[in-house]
């Protein structure tokens, strides 16, 4: 995978949300590692405060902002202090999400299937149409949203998170066409198991939840939250710049 060519991110401004642990901070600090200054987003207070001060020990510049995803005031607020704090938006990568319980659906709660689709799907849509007009205001920017290798095929007893991760695809590429002609990208990553703390918790934890989704990578390992961040600056270079509307599978193989 292309890495972002001769620092080009310096002066430009990212926001990442789900930025307190796993695939977002990873992801905020390779943009920080590329020259960005970055806005760190997230409903975890202290895990966001400790991914802005990673970035500040690499040199960098951060915002830690507080943002619920699924609440329009808090999405607009927090990007209305990045464009006050740091000047401008040049890069989203909207991220924050939650896992959903394995449940048979008709088994499912209705507030199960809000809740997920709130975060994951809801979450999404509410940054992206805060984002845009301010990229429009700097003649343009690049948008990231994480689907999932749930977001490309189904999944037993994951019937809510597999529909908001389908529906972030489906977003994203209608999105895509709204505005690649002002000079907006959007696409999307769709991560496969990755070592998270959320994978974490969707597995109890145990060694034998581990082996259990480990058993459905052919390459035998869980993928690096780094692994998913590498892809995200790509996307977001100049190497990628013909790249629109996509959703990039990475997930060792799973979804073949």
């Amino acid at each position: 995978m292309a890495g972002n060519i001769n620092g080009s991110f310096k002066g430009k401004v990212a926001f990442v949300t789900g930025a307190g642990s796993g695939i977002g901070r990873a992801t905020a600090l390779a943009f920080a590692r590329e020259g960005a200054s970055v806005v760190v987003a997230d409903v975890s207070e202290r895990g966001n405060q400790e991914t802005a001060q990673m970035i500040e020990q690499l040199g960098g510049r951060a915002l830690a902002v507080r943002c619920d995803v699924t609440r329009t005031e808090d999405v607009k607020a927090a990007l209305d202090k990045a464009v006050e704090g740091l000047g401008r938006l040049d890069f989203a990568f909207n991220n924050a999400g939650s896992e959903q319980a394995i449940a048979a659906t008709a088994d499912l709660s209705e507030q199960e299937w809000d809740r997920i689709l709130d975060i994951n799907l809801r979450g999404v849509f509410l940054c992206i149409k805060y984002e845009i007009p301010l990229m429009l205001r700097n003649g343009g920017g690049v948008i990231v949203n994480t689907s999932s290798g749930a977001g490309v095929k189904g999944f037993k007893g994951q019937a809510a998170y597999a529909a908001a991760k389908h529906g972030v695809i489906g977003l994203t590429k209608s999105a895509a066409l709204d505005y690649a002609l002002q000079n907006i990208r959007i696409n999307a990553v769709c991560p496969g198991i990755i070592e998270t703390s959320m994978m974490d918790r969707f597995t109890g934890g145990t060694r034998e939840g581990r082996e259990r989704v480990i058993a459905q990578e052919p390459v035998g390992r869980m993928g690096k939250p780094d692994e998913i961040a590498s892809a995200v600056i790509w996307l977001c270079s100049d190497p990628a710049a013909f790249v629109i509307g996509h959703a990039l599978v990475l997930d060792g193989g799973q979804t073949v």
